[in-house]
């Protein structure tokens, strides 16, 4: 599920902010209209941040964010002390958006179900506490719920949860919200990593989706993060005959 966006106003073409006459979106239309027309061929260095603050006499802080945004749609590739260049096209993919799977389901006019099966606070193992940057043994936060559409489970969720970054975690009703929104509600999502795979689900996976232990299932693992510190890591297994991916790219 992507953050609801301001419906626009013609007052909101302003030269500053966020609107679509924004500094930064100015800096951010002209380099993917060159991009476009193929005026930075893909590797080309494309114009260093000084030449665009003068050239658009906007700050630095402006044009940052500019490319920051282009590097994070796979337009650009950013290498400090170096510059800016245009992206590889074998590097150019789909892009993965992070969505909120009752949203998915009930946007399809399918009805979402929730069972959770755990949630509690237990010591982080040896294994987990590097993902979520925690010590050993301190506390994090434990989900496991399976989505259902239709009645069907979809998916299984199995997550656990920096306290520090979402304190009041273990508090939410499952059954009526999703993790994912309850974690774009709380926190400040600013990166996400993601693993996918097609792999057997473990047997208490199977159990929990109702398939048989030698059923190909879609595996997602994926970690996000605030500026600060990791917020969460999620196993997200789906049998293979009842969900897909698809992406789409556009420059």
């Amino acid at each position: 599920m992507t953050p609801p966006r301001a419906a626009a106003t013609p007052r909101a073409a302003s030269t500053s902010g966020t609107g679509p006459g924004a500094p930064y979106t100015r800096v951010k239309q002209h380099l993917k209209d060159g991009l476009a027309a193929d005026q930075w061929p893909s590797g080309a260095l494309m114009p260093s941040e000084a030449e665009l603050v003068a050239q658009f006499g906007v700050s630095r802080m402006t044009v940052n964010r500019a490319l920051r945004e282009l590097q994070a749609e796979g337009l650009v590739e950013r290498i400090q002390g170096v510059g800016t260049f245009a992206a590889q096209l074998h590097k150019v993919s789909s892009t993965l958006t992070i969505v909120d799977l009752h949203e998915e389901i009930v946007g399809r006019g399918h009805h979402h179900e929730s069972r959770v099966h755990l949630q509690r606070s237990e010591p982080a193992s040896i294994e987990l506490a590097p993902q979520l940057e925690v010590a050993p043994g301190s506390a994090v936060f434990h989900t496991l719920i399976v989505h259902l559409e239709n009645g069907v489970p979809l998916q299984c969720e199995d997550r656990y949860v920096n306290p520090a970054v979402a304190p009041r975690y273990l508090q939410a009703d499952f059954t009526r919200i999703t993790p994912t929104h309850e974690l774009f509600r709380t926190t400040a999502l600013w990166r996400a990593q993601y693993s996918i795979e097609a792999a057997q689900a473990t047997r208490q996976e199977a159990r929990l989706l109702g398939v048989a232990a030698d059923t190909a299932c879609l595996i997602l693992v994926r970690r996000t993060f605030t500026r600060e510190a990791p917020i969460t890591i999620a196993r997200l297994v789906h049998p293979g005959n009842r969900y897909s991916l698809h992406g789409e790219f556009q420059p």
